[in-house]
């Protein structure tokens, strides 16, 4: 991304995270806890993708999906956490100019696909329970990849924008971000002009993007429970229940958190409070998602005890 807009040129060649401001022991203890969290991440998150990957029973559009959004969730992770456990044990805490745009395009990005891979599911989910008998010839193969390539791309094509200006904005100090993350908000913050424009697109961009997502997963869900609703049998609503619960609870975890720190009016939130809240959706939630998924589910259970257990799973090429 450029980092000048016009004429203007940036004399900041880097940006200081202050993170969570404490002594170095409570640093190394900060450490430590989030170590073992983005560890405990990636090794559930990674058990779903392989068990996805490596037993025949979930080869079926709903699995698919789940282990593409695993596989997100560990890139999402990713973009920050490594750099925030660096910073831990830093005195300095900065991060490059260049880096920090980086991790702002990467990190939305992939928060923006996260968002359509819920809405994905949610939507596999409704066409799976709403249209039974007509879904093995709707959700077709080239269906569900066309989605997958949808659910993937679409945040990194849509945040192009509002990134690219953020990014173009002039900066030349002072350049300390009260965040453990680059957040555009502190970012547009710490420009030498205000520009409403970038500002407003930003603003604009989530309101729609996470008001429609979120509306259309209800949406989805809605028609769901009326359809389960309308079953005689228990069973079968108990079935589909579990099935979708699952899914509720991350969509309620991720947007619950999202709606409050971009929807909301950020003027209502201290920095503690955004800090807190952003490190819950992008740290919390991916740690909480494969223990959401594989508890309520027992084709994920079985699955993922062969990956872990001493029964070893042999791919039949």
């Amino acid at each position: 991304m450029n980092a000048s807009r016009g004429p203007t040129i940036n004399s900041v060649s880097h940006f200081v995270l202050l993170g969570f401001p404490s002594s170095p022991e409570m640093q190394l203890l900060f450490f430590g806890l989030f170590s073992v969290a983005y560890t405990l991440t990636l090794m559930g998150n990674a058990a779903i993708v392989c068990a996805v990957r490596w037993d025949q029973r979930l080869h079926t559009p709903m699995y698919i999906f789940l282990g593409n959004f695993s596989f997100l969730e560990i890139c999402y992770i990713s973009t920050t956490v490594p750099n925030m456990l660096a910073n831990f044990l830093s005195t300095s805490k900065t991060i490059s100019f260049v880096g920090c745009f980086t991790q702002v395009y990467f990190f939305f990005s992939f928060g923006c696909d996260e968002g359509f891979y819920l809405c994905i599911m949610a939507f596999d989910r409704c066409l799976a329970i709403c249209r039974p008998l007509h879904y093995p010839r709707i959700m077709t193969k080239e269906l569900y990849t066309g989605l997958i390539i949808f659910g993937w791309s679409c945040g990194f094509i849509l945040f192009l924008t509002p990134g690219v200006l953020i990014s173009q904005l002039p900066y030349c100090g002072p350049n300390i971000i009260n965040h453990f993350m680059c957040d555009p908000v502190p970012l547009m913050m710490l420009s030498c002009s205000e520009d409403n424009t970038t500002q407003l697109i930003y603003s604009t961009f989530n309101v729609i993007f996470i008001t429609s997502a979120f509306l259309f997963i209800l949406c989805s869900y809605a028609l769901v429970i009326l359809t389960v609703l309308q079953m005689p049998s228990a069973e079968s609503k108990h079935k589909s229940f579990s099935t979708c619960a699952s899914h509720l609870a991350v969509v309620f975890l991720f947007f619950g958190s999202v709606i409050v720190m971009y929807v909301s009016p950020s003027s209502g939130h201290p920095v503690r409070m955004q800090k807190i809240v952003t490190l819950f959706y992008s740290v919390i939630t991916p740690l909480c998602n494969p223990l959401i998924y594989s508890l309520r589910n027992k084709e994920m259970k079985a699955a993922l005890r062969k990956v872990f257990g001493s029964e070893r799973l042999v791919h039949k090429t």
